[in-house]
């Protein structure tokens, strides 16, 4: 059983993570995420021989009975995802992720600057890449990527101020990636007073044809939230969805993106680096976003899983790191493993089941709220039970 750590941020739900995991609800802060993982700022804690210890140390002392052999191998005897909850009651930061190499290089420069790990202007919290996985649990507002160019113009068309016309004649001109990087780039480094004129007169303009498009709400309500900060932006030039509940969506390295309002399971590689471009009072590097930054325009593509068997549904995704399942078991009906398998971690999120390992005679009962991890010397197990859990994976 893990015992997982409640990150307190002030995007953050007063009920949903409490209510996940029967205690008091509404709680006296904000709860924003559930880690369960072995990332060193926030390690689960589990019981191994009797004695409690962080499941990066389990790892550490044995990592090809918790990994497996391949898996150890690999990645360097680390787990290599980190499985969230994720709660948002408020729009979260503007952010991309780098790429394998740039946060591999970005790493070992903020350490021969020697910028401590707790800095405020500390963009590189370790040397991994984030590709991350985000499945809706509620109904679940994103953005994704930036628009389809002719989308965003004539979206921007309505509400552009005279001040943003001579950076919107980039877009005009030349309607492409490099157009759009130009664009964005006279975007994010304007002069500070010159972007509140263009906010304000924005969100004035955008009052007016809020029935249009519910992307201009959103600008309303983000600069509600974040006043005058020129992230409010971000419906107009990104592409705004609201995942349902079972949908998912997978951003890869250099995306643009923000999760606005809901509660979804998030699996990633096991990583903290987040370069930000807006709706945060936290730490913004415009030129390093710029460097890490996709300017390609796209559509969204919503995840819907795949059956496996009859109670594993899977999010099919590019990731090497880790694969999102989702496991449903009725009376009558129950989950059985393969038997090529590595290091798993299992999350309840509605009802009752048993765990049992086909070598042992203990059974391991959860419920709602509750996560295991199943090492990888596991050969086989079943669920029993009337339940629903997602499963973090190893693609094997």
């Amino acid at each position: 059983m893990l015992k997982n750590t409640v990150q307190e941020y002030a995007w953050g739900s007063y009920t949903a993570i409490p209510e996940l995991l029967g205690n008091d609800s509404p709680a006296s802060v904000p709860q924003a995420e559930l880690w369960m993982g072995a990332h060193p700022k926030a390690p689960s804690m589990t019981t191994f021989n009797g004695k409690q210890l962080s499941l990066l140390e389990l790892v550490e002392k044995h990592p090809n009975e918790i990994l497996g052999k391949k898996v150890a191998e690999k990645f360097q005897n680390r787990l290599p995802y980190l499985l969230k909850v994720l709660a948002a009651a408020k729009p979260l930061s503007i952010q991309a992720h780098p790429s394998l190499d740039q946060a591999k290089k970005g790493f070992e420069k903020e350490n021969r600057l020697g910028i401590p790990f707790d800095a405020f202007n500390r963009n590189y919290k370790d040397d991994n890449h984030k590709p991350e996985c985000i499945c809706a649990l509620s109904d679940f507002w994103a953005l994704n990527g930036f628009r389809k160019i002719p989308d965003m113009m004539t979206l921007l068309q309505r509400i552009c101020p005279p001040g943003l016309e001579k950076s919107f004649d980039l877009l005009r001109q030349r309607p492409d990636s490099v157009g759009l990087k130009h664009f964005f780039q006279a975007l994010m480094t304007m002069d500070r007073e010159a972007q509140k004129q263009i906010i304000d007169d924005a969100v004035k303009n955008a009052r007016q044809v809020k029935h249009e498009d519910r992307a201009y709400q959103w600008v309303i309500d983000l600069n509600q939230e974040y006043p005058l900060d020129i992230g409010v932006f971000s419906p107009i030039i990104l592409n705004l969805i609201c995942l349902e509940p079972g949908q998912a969506l997978f951003l890869p390295a250099g995306t643009l993106h923000a999760y606005l309002e809901g509660v979804g399971i998030e699996l990633m590689a096991n990583s903290d680096n987040v370069l930000r471009g807006g709706l945060t009072p936290k730490h913004i590097d415009v030129k390093e976003l710029l460097n890490v930054l996709n300017f390609e325009q796209s559509d969204v593509d919503i995840l819907r899983p795949r059956s496996l068997n009859p109670c594993e549904d899977r999010y099919d995704s590019i990731a090497e790191e880790f694969a999102l399942s989702v496991i449903t078991i009725k009376t009558g009906v129950d989950y059985c493993s393969s038997s090529k398998r590595c290091v798993e971690i299992l999350l309840c999120t509605d009802g009752n089941a048993v765990v049992a390992d086909f070598a042992e005679t203990k059974p391991m009962h959860i419920k709602k709220g509750m996560s295991i991890l199943i090492p990888a010397a596991v050969k086989k197990y079943s669920i029993k039970g009337d339940a629903v859990l997602y499963k973090a994976a190893v693609p094997v």
